[in-house]
């Protein structure tokens, strides 16, 4: 009941600042969507790193590296905190520049005109929706096993079915609701205060994860020592990982070059000096995060109570482990602020995403369809929050499914996005990219993809590899080779897009 009423207690200081950033809402769509592009820099890091992080970073991860080791680290944590920078440099700062010189809201609107294809943004739209939902589903999946194993015995009567555990349920529904709450009353400005107020609570609370827990195990040294003598193929990394699959994953961390909700919040920054503390500091919040729960995933597999018993049982939920651990060697109270902690973690990205749907129904498909200037800005605001509306109902009861590996899922979805992302790259800084050439890489990353899924059991077969390969590999190969054979066989684009993107697209004068 400790934890529960702490948790309880965080998520109504989330709702009041949802209320308080409404004060500053102006009514328009611009403010709604993007904060009218007024976010500094120090808001920009922590609510784009809130963003990034997600139950895959935090849950995920330690769920991960009690299955298959120390290794987890290299395979996501290391990469991502270097391919994201430079995301963010090569991609980011560009994308950002595009939005504030043409008013670009969503990404959509920015490939449609550089594609000059309105085709293409009707392709983009149910691709980037479809891979969003699966991410969204990370967070709650995430959400309720965290709370179910921090509250065991907590309702031992209401809840006799999953021991007296708040069930993943109702953790589901009521994390959705505060979290739909405060992005309908403050859009992004709310979501943007809520990711920066969640960044820090949650690096915070991960390094106190780890401090507190470490020495319940005798220390750094003994829960290593521990885990060496019990399993010590967790602390090696090529008993679990052969060289490809390891060097695979370092095309997950594309990914966030195509994420809709990060390119939303790229778009809310006032000037390029924003950017500044993203570049440098990213890598370093990365590692604060998933150092901690990467080795305390590890330690996991070795850890024992007092009576001898192992802390993880045999046949825990899946995505349990780092809620277990926490419940068990941590004191109620301190168990509490920890699971905040990690749920604010998971909150951080719903709340974006949630509002990157809203905003790409509300821009890409309701102003096209009824024609620019048919929608005023209070309509927009109120199709907005509609859709936010339906896409956490619709989020929510998926998760009511069988639950996956909130790891393998995160793989899964990231693996999409990584595929689409030589289409940002070419629109970028390829001139010759052409809107077939790009219509044929989205149709390519979701042929290819859809195969690999299903020959993967659609999630249910962690280990499954191409080749001894992820097959976020091929896909983006297929995508690339889709892109550029296309591109190079049609006609390029007009001059009149070049020179709206490319500034030395003029000829030369001899």
């Amino acid at each position: 009941m400790t934890q529960f009423g702490i948790i309880c207690a965080y998520l109504c200081v989330l709702i009041g600042l949802g209320f308080l950033s409404n004060r500053s809402f102006r009514g328009t769509a611009q403010d709604f969507f993007l904060a009218s592009r007024t976010i500094g820099p120090t808001l920009l890091l922590l609510s784009v790193f809130g963003t990034a992080m997600t139950a895959f970073s935090l849950v995920g991860s330690t769920g991960e590296a009690y299955r298959s080791g120390i290794g987890v680290y290299g395979l996501m944590a290391s990469s991502s905190g270097i391919v994201h920078t430079a995301v963010f440099y090569f991609a980011g700062l560009r994308l950002w520049s595009f939005g504030a010189r043409h008013g670009y809201i969503t990404q959509i609107q920015f490939f449609r005109d550089r594609f000059e294809s309105r085709a293409l943004g009707l392709l983009l739209f149910p691709v980037l929706v479809g891979l969003v939902i699966p991410y969204v589903l990370i967070g709650l999946l995430g959400a309720g096993s965290l709370v179910q194993a921090l509250t065991p015995g907590a309702f031992p009567q209401l809840f006799a079915s999953t021991g007296g555990a708040v069930p993943p349920w109702l953790t589901g529904l009521g994390i959705a609701g505060v979290v739909l709450l405060y992005v309908f009353v403050g859009g992004l400005r709310g979501a943007a205060w809520a990711n920066a107020l969640q960044a820090g609570v949650f690096i915070v609370t991960g390094i106190a994860t780890f401090v507190v827990i470490a020495p319940k195990l005798g220390g750094v040294a003994a829960a290593t020592e521990a885990v060496l003598a019990v399993h010590p193929e967790k602390l090696t990394r090529t008993d679990s990982f052969g060289q490809l699959h390891f060097f695979s994953y370092c095309f997950i961390p594309l990914s966030i070059g195509m994420f809709p909700h990060v390119y939303q919040h790229w778009l809310t920054a006032k000037s390029a000096k924003s950017f500044k503390p993203l570049l440098v500091l990213h890598p370093v919040c990365t590692m604060l995060v998933w150092l901690p729960c990467v080795l305390i995933g590890v330690w996991a597999t070795a850890a024992v109570l007092p009576d001898g018993s192992s802390v993880i049982a045999p046949g825990s939920p899946v995505n349990s482990e780092l809620g277990t651990m926490v419940g068990a060697l941590t004191t109620p109270v301190l168990g509490g602020l920890l699971g905040a902690g990690i749920l604010a973690a998971v909150m951080s990205s719903l709340d974006s995403q949630f509002l990157a749907i809203g905003s790409m129904v509300t821009n890409d498909i309701a102003v096209d369809l009824l024609g620019k200037g048919r929608l005023d800005d209070r309509a927009k605001v109120r199709l907005g929050r509609l859709v936010v509306i339906g896409i956490a109902a619709a989020a929510y009861l998926c998760s009511l499914a069988e639950p996956r590996s909130v790891f393998t899922l995160g793989v899964w979805c990231f693996s999409g996005y990584s595929a689409l992302f030589p289409v940002a790259l070419a629109a970028i800084y390829w001139r010759r990219a052409t809107a077939a050439g790009a219509i044929a890489a989205v149709l390519a990353t979701v042929a290819v993809g859809w195969a690999f899924f299903h020959a993967g059991g659609y999630g249910s077969n962690p280990g499954y590899l191409f080749m001894g390969m992820l097959p976020v590999v091929p896909m983006v190969a297929a995508s690339t080779l889709a892109l550029v054979g296309v591109s190079l066989a049609t006609a390029p684009p007009s001059e009149s897009t070049l020179a709206k993107f490319f500034r030395s697209s003029e000829p030369r004068q001899a």
